[in-house]
């Protein structure tokens, strides 16, 4: 296929495709879908070789958010029986992150629903910052934290974060039809700070909210504009009590060929697959390893994933390996000029949603692969790590 030929040279030259040539693979058939992969595959593998990066996410607070994202459990008036409570303190919020440590992650993402954090926060979350890293030496801290006034972004990185999550998650133009309470500009703008104060930037989307293959190509390219060092891309789990519980669009074939278009847009970024693979790419899974270099380990901020022993054959059995303390993530040339890259949100948090688009006539909803999470942190279960 010419096209695919094209955008593996691009991507190995780091240029970007034209907006045709990336409509052109979310367009292309489910029969080409493993050439996609391949074609993806190669630029991959170019710049991260065969190694994943493994993150781990805890929910400092969760629930009780004014903001009313259209996609989000833990939304204004969310009547999705997700667990709630306030801040954990930071022996907890340590502990939790020590089992995904343990579990083989190498980043700890820190999210906290909520419109953005007050100054009193900000010291919560120093504190939490401290108490990680002063006990596990070497790890990453990303903070998720929602919208940062100024100021702010700077003492998250002289406490110790190493990167901040802030995603875009669709498209300008439709912006406005998934939250009402905060725009576009507002998340543009607390990206930009964050990568002005130094911290390595992480801002991705979910896929699967209704919005059109054009949507999705324009906020993948605003991303390349923004040039955060990691992408999540969120597949929408439709949690029953949101406004978006009935949009399963998505297949597994259609989640390959937007991550592999997030590839070819972003060549050189850490590209992770965040909230809702297990429900949406299923048992090709492994396949997507082949065009993202990143995933979350164990369970998102209000749902559960799959066991995180699970992760680590899967990642076996396809013939990858885990991303070591000692390994940097990026390539050379921006791991120079950046951080280390972060990733995931799902609700108000660090690039890992819960998440859906583009379903075939044959594909019925998995409804019975979400559940709710209630073990790990806000609990007194053990985590799933």
């Amino acid at each position: 296929m010419d096209l695919l030929n094209t955008l593996v040279d691009k991507g190995l030259r780091r240029e970007l495709p034209t907006r045709e040539e990336a409509l052109a693979v979310l367009a292309t058939s489910d029969d080409d879908v493993l050439d996609v992969v391949a074609a993806a595959g190669k630029v991959r593998r170019h710049w991260f070789g065969r190694r994943v990066k493994l993150n781990y996410l805890v929910n400092l607070k969760s629930g009780l958010c004014p903001e009313d994202c259209s996609y989000c459990s833990q939304r204004l008036g969310s009547s999705t029986g997700i667990l709630k409570y306030t801040w954990l303190k930071p022996d907890e919020a340590s502990k939790a992150a020590a089992a995904g440590l343990a579990g083989g992650a190498k980043r700890v993402c820190l999210v906290a629903s909520g419109r953005g954090p007050t100054d009193r926060d900000v010291d919560r979350v120093a504190g939490t910052i401290k108490a990680i890293k002063e006990q596990n030496e070497g790890v990453e801290v990303c903070a998720c934290l929602g919208l940062l006034s100024d100021g702010q972004a700077e003492r998250l990185r002289e406490a110790g974060a190493d990167a901040y999550n802030h995603n875009l998650n669709t498209s300008e133009g439709t912006y406005g039809d998934i939250t009402t309470t905060h725009t576009y500009a507002d998340r543009v703008d607390t990206v930009t700070k964050a990568h002005a104060a130094g911290l390595s930037a992480c801002s991705g989307l979910i896929a699967g909210m209704g919005e059109t293959d054009e949507d999705l190509v324009d906020v993948v390219f605003a991303l390349r504009e923004l040039d955060p060092d990691s992408v999540p891309v969120n597949f929408l789990i439709p949690v029953e009590g949101t406004p978006l519980a009935k949009e399963w669009n998505l297949t597994p074939r259609r989640c390959l060929r937007i991550l592999a278009m997030v590839r070819f847009v972003c060549p050189d970024v850490e590209v992770r697959i965040a909230g809702g693979r297990e429900v949406h790419l299923r048992t090709m899974q492994p396949l997507a390893l082949h065009l993202a270099n990143s995933i979350f380990l164990g369970d998102y901020l209000t749902t559960e994933g799959q066991a995180g022993q699970a992760d680590l054959e899967m990642i076996a059995d396809a013939g990858f390996v885990v991303e070591g303390a000692d390994e940097v993530t990026l390539p050379q040339h921006r791991a120079e000029v950046g951080g280390a890259g972060c990733g995931s949100h799902a609700e108000a948090g660090c690039g890992a949603h819960e998440g859906g688009c583009g379903t075939a006539a044959a594909d019925e909803p998995r409804t019975d692969l979400v559940a709710v999470r209630r073990r790990g942190a806000g609990t007194d279960l053990a985590p799933n790590a």
